[in-house]
């Protein structure tokens, strides 16, 4: 068999090679999880794309979608590349103006939407997108109604009966250019406007098989898929690898439900963002902490033995006997629980979308579990480097993947080539030119170094570091991660360029800060009134403080503010992958900061 360059062979090659299969893809149903085999999947795919057809869609016009995870959602995006259409996922977070934006740039001609919710979001901007013809309702309601509304059963059904006109249809569906276009990515706009990344079939293709060069999955493999589909990493690792793969792709019930959809599921394999890890690393520290004196000298016991092992492990040094020994002790203890919690099978985890902290990455491995860290942006399909599953590196983001060359820019930018690299900006022919030189290469934004092994290390965003009034430069993520690995700390934004010192903005765990002042009969009646406390204040910096104490002085906060609310996506704070936009948290919080700087 030939090595396929397009989606569209990645598809019908795993739906013949898995057809024996159980379950392709899982949902839940009332209390219990349905199977749809390769074959159903593959029909159900095949009369959408024919229904897109007999709406009058043709090669490369655009068609929106815009839902939560779920089995539609991957039968929509497989009958556009079947169609030889190109989608364009929305967050389904986004608000309608933002929702506008895209459909209206992209010129779609027939959009997707998971529900009445959507679908008002759509009804609202109708006359904003002039180009939108058709809409396709997954989930109808009665009483829904508007211009080209349509469900997703009569689209299913209209290409059920016309498909007898349609007798080349996998003929056609493969005749698809590896160069054509296969899909349209908003960027998620942390500095401006989102721009349309245009990808190829072959982009995409090319990434699916040279991550799974690094990273081994298969048929026997399970995974849990909550991550937005209409971000890169999800799309491409969590959609287009484990359909390829004939791994079983679980939906999540939502995000909320996780942690117990990982206990039902069980499963082998799971991609997530450093903001999960997180939060568990912040429970785990708060139940050892919150346990009695025994419990929480057996957790940091236990921990320290461990990390002491990962240590080794890690510099590939041989371990002990006495060692091995306490950390099997502090792992039937403490760890194994942290495990069950995950299902009790899981291989490995995937991260991305942003840097993870090497605290919590050794905290996890050191537990038992393997977090593989990898690199990449939309413009890239996305992976750029990824962690070998038998050689990972604590604090790096991997060497790069076969077939791409990633080096560092005299200015410590890094830059990338191969044919993972976007065709280019939708209609934005400046903004391609001033990310792709006349090389080849593209200018990724972020700053980073390889070490001694060739494993990528991230240093921070270029637009990001804050250069001080002294001409020092400090690098914000990663003093960032270290503090929100902090129990008492949900967010955290380091403000200071071209001022005197860096500062902090300070999102605290209220939840968390409320115990604490019981316990110590502080009383309050608002949370205003809770943090305006002296003694809270002073806590919530020993705490920060205590995170940072290896930095240089230069780059040690000298000031800080709390904040009453976490970031939002709605109002305009967070990205839709949750990526903090820190020129909107800087003017809105603009008289905070600026008490900070006051003489």
């Amino acid at each position: 068999m030939n090595t396929p360059d397009t989606l569209t062979q990645l598809f019908f090659n795993a739906v013949d090679r898995f057809s024996t299969k159980q379950a392709a893809l899982r949902y839940k149903e009332g209390d219990g999880w349905k199977d749809i085999t390769h074959q159903e999947f593959a029909r159900r795919v095949k009369h959408a794309a024919i229904g897109l057809m007999e709406l009058g869609l043709r090669p490369e016009e655009r068609v929106a979608i815009l839902s939560e995870n779920r089995p539609e959602w991957a039968i929509a995006d497989y009958a556009c590349l079947t169609a030889r259409c190109a989608d364009v996922p929305v967050y389904p977070t986004l608000p309608a103006p933002q929702a506008a934006y895209v459909l209206a740039d992209s010129g779609a001609r027939a959009v997707f939407v998971e529900n009445a919710a959507q679908y008002d979001k759509v009804a609202a901007i109708r006359s904003e997108v002039p180009a939108l013809e058709h809409v396709i309702v997954f989930d109808i309601e009665e009483g829904m109604e508007g211009p080209g509304l349509i469900s997703f059963q009569e689209l299913l059904q209209r290409g059920a009966g016309a498909e007898q006109r349609y007798p080349t249809y996998r003929e056609d569906a493969l005749a698809v250019d590896k160069d054509d276009l296969a899909t349209l990515i908003y960027t998620s706009g942390t500095t401006g406007p989102p721009k349309g990344v245009m990808l190829t079939h072959y982009n995409l293709c090319s990434n699916v098989l040279a991550a799974l060069k690094v990273l081994f999955i298969g048929p026997e493999d399970s995974c849990l898929s909550f991550l937005p589909l209409s971000h890169s990493f999800e799309r491409m690792a969590g959609h287009y690898v484990m359909f390829h793969c004939g791994t079983t792709i679980n939906y999540a019930e939502s995000i909320e439900q996780v942690p117990a959809n990982l206990l039902e599921v069980k499963p082998t394999v799971v991609l997530s963002v450093p903001r999960l890890f997180e939060k568990i690393y912040a429970r785990v520290l708060e139940n050892a902490m919150g346990g009695g004196a025994l419990k929480r000298r057996i957790f940091f016991w236990a921990r320290r033995n461990a990390e002491f092992w990962a240590d080794l492990r890690q510099a590939e040094l041989p371990v002990p006997a006495w060692l091995e020994f306490k950390r099997k002790i502090g792992d039937k203890l403490v760890f194994s629980k942290l495990r069950a919690r995950t299902g009790g099978r899981i291989r490995f985890f995937v991260s991305g979308g942003a840097p993870l902290s090497p605290e919590i990455a050794k905290f996890f491995y050191s537990a038992g579990i393997t977090i593989v860290e990898g690199y990449g942006l939309t413009e890239t399909s996305p992976v750029l480097a990824a962690n070998p599953l038998d050689k990972v590196r604590i604090g790096t983001v991997g060497p790069p993947i076969p077939g791409v060359e990633v080096k560092i820019a005299a200015d410590g930018e890094i830059i990338a080539r191969g044919p993972n690299i976007m065709r280019g900006y939708y209609n934005k022919p400046a903004d391609t030119q001033e990310a792709i030189d006349s090389d080849g290469w593209f200018h990724t934004g972020d700053i980073g170094e390889f070490d001694d092994h060739g494993y990528l290390r991230i240093t921070d965003r270029k637009k990001d570091l804050i250069v001080t009034a002294g001409g020092k430069k400090v690098a914000p993520q990663p003093i960032e991660n270290m503090i929100k690995t902090n129990q008492f700390v949900l967010n955290a934004v380091m403000v200071g360029d071209k001022r005197r010192f860096p500062a902090l903005l300070i999102v605290p765990d209220v939840e968390a800060l409320k115990r604490w002042a019981a316990e110590r009969s502080l009383t309050f009646t608002s949370t205003s009134e809770l943090l305006g406390q002296a003694d809270v204040v002073a806590k919530v910096e020993r705490e920060v403080m205590g995170s940072l104490r290896d930095l240089a002085s230069f780059e040690m906060p000298k000031k800080s503010a709390l904040l009453e609310e976490d970031f939002t996506i709605e109002r305009g704070e967070l990205t839709p992958k949750l990526s903090v936009k820190r020129r909107v948290v800087e003017e809105r919080y603009r008289d905070k900061i600026e008490a900070l700087y006051a003489e």
